[in-house]
């Protein structure tokens, strides 16, 4: 099976780049899979000036064409993934593409996901604690990412989030047992106990 990552982090020491990316990458490849990686920044890919990245969404859509599984990493700033990574979805999960309206009435219509077959795993880290997040904040990040973007392309609860919490300031071992985690979720996508 073919694996894509998409990493949304301009910084190659972080624990998204040097931690989940890499346990993700290092678990695949430790099994045989076939694994690509997009690195949004590495490619220069400008979240707001789509003429810019026509070739490069097109080559993106390629990839998650021939992708079973994909894993999408990227902090949270600002209660939204960074901005390279929302463009992406902006432009590559285009309608034709990614999804298509069903027309129910005149005026109304129903998203119908086109990637629907994929399987797909999100991996959000946070520098604020869990509990004013999933309170006071009604785990707003989560509910727009499964609602407003995955239901439209992949249909609805066929994707599978974890969010890691207060990252700045956990200790070595809270990174490692993060990265367990995610070690742990990989050989389960692959049915491996």
């Amino acid at each position: 099976m073919k694996n894509l990552i998409v990493i949304g982090h301009p910084n190659k020491e972080s624990f998204c780049h040097n931690g989940i990316v890499k346990t993700i990458e290092e678990t695949l490849r430790y099994y045989g899979e076939d694994t690509h990686v997009i690195d949004l920044y590495a490619d220069k890919f400008s979240p707001s000036r789509w003429y810019k990245n026509e070739k490069l969404a097109k080559r993106y859509q390629d990839l998650i064409t021939e992708a079973d599984r994909i894993y999408f990493v990227s902090p949270v700033w600002w209660f939204r993934m960074t901005s390279l990574m929302e463009g992406f979805f902006d432009q590559v999960f285009t309608p034709g593409f990614a999804y298509k309206f069903r027309q129910l009435t005149k005026y109304y219509g129903m998203p119908i996901p086109l990637l629907g077959k994929k399987k797909v795993r999100t991996y959000l880290t946070h520098g604020a604690p869990a509990l004013p997040v999933m309170t006071l904040y009604v785990n707003s990040v989560r509910l727009r990412l499964e609602m407003g973007v995955y239901s439209f392309v992949f249909g609805w609860f066929k994707t599978k989030i974890r969010q890691f919490w207060s990252v700045p300031f956990f200790s070595d071992e809270k990174r490692k047992k993060y990265l367990k985690r995610v070690e742990k979720d990989i050989k389960k996508d692959l049915g491996i106990k």
